[in-house]
């Protein structure tokens, strides 16, 4: 492969992994499916407990009502919980419940399993090259990061 192709073929395999995971891991794990958005809300909240709909809705690079509607999914599903702010009634803070929280350790847990599984099935050169590329990789989605957050 030539230097020209690396962009949209690391793209491709990127994609393609999660994509597979992802089915992989909705076939493996009980309770009701949760489409990709839903699943990235609940992580949201999990890790920020306590954000707003609208906050919520620029880190995903939603539109609010999108937002809105995955809340009222997600709330309707037992996963997550809406809380109004006492200093603006008009706002509410999201909070994961205990079995969306549950629910996002036990997919945690098996997404790692997942890749354990995969990675301990390649050779020990193609394992050493992951290893390898983990730091660019890293930097890759560091500037990413960066790109968005200030855009």
């Amino acid at each position: 492969m030539n230097m020209a192709d690396l962009p949209d073929a690391l793209a491709g395999v990127m994609a393609g992994i999660n994509r597979l995971i992802r089915r992989r891991l909705r076939q493996e794990l009980a309770g009701p499916r949760l489409r990709g958005a839903q699943v990235e809300l609940l992580r949201l909240v999990a890790d920020n407990p306590g954000v707003s709909v609208s906050a919520a809705a620029k880190e995903l690079y939603l539109a609010g009502n999108s937002v809105s509607t995955l809340v009222n999914q997600l709330t309707d599903a037992g996963l997550l919980r809406r809380e109004t702010r006492s200093d603006d009634r008009r706002s509410a803070r999201l909070l994961p419940t205990p079995e969306g929280e549950a629910r996002l350790l036990a997919w945690r847990e098996r997404r790692t399993a997942v890749f354990r599984e995969l990675v301990d099935r390649l050779g020990e050169d193609d394992r050493a090259a992951l290893v390898a590329a983990l730091p660019a990789l890293r930097r890759l989605a560091d500037g990413l990061q960066e790109e968005v957050t200030s855009a």
